[in-house]
């Protein structure tokens, strides 16, 4: 299992449904910025939000183990290998990330229980 790079890309705001929708004084999400950098495999790295993880860690999980050598969904999604773009599933303020498979080794950080 190999270490995926996890890059956000982009925070939004849909400013008309938060007015709509909203709870008074909602942002941008207060988690994640721009620019950040994670690394992740089996796990949630630290400092990751708990809902955006749940969104996309079954991309991180295909990446990290050899999905990295093609094509997404029979190519009809992303043009380059070892590549998707995902985000949370936050309606009004969603976060977009750039997920790309690594060389990078994973290390067990744990003992399994047999």
């Amino acid at each position: 299992m190999n270490k995926v790079k996890i890059t956000v890309l982009k925070t939004t705001f849909d400013r008309e449904l938060a007015l709509e929708y909203g709870a008074e004084g909602l942002s941008p999400c207060p988690m994640l910025s721009e620019g950040q950098v994670f690394y992740a495999d089996y796990a949630k790295p630290d400092g990751f939000c708990d809902e955006a993880w749940k969104a996309i860690y079954q991309y991180v999980f295909a990446l990290a183990h050899g999905t990295g050598e093609g094509l997404f969904y029979y190519g009809d999604w992303i043009r380059k290998p070892g590549v998707a773009i995902c985000s949370c599933n936050d309606g009004l303020r969603p976060v977009i990330f750039k997920l790309e498979a690594t060389g990078k080794r994973s290390e067990m950080d744990y003992t399994p229980v047999r």
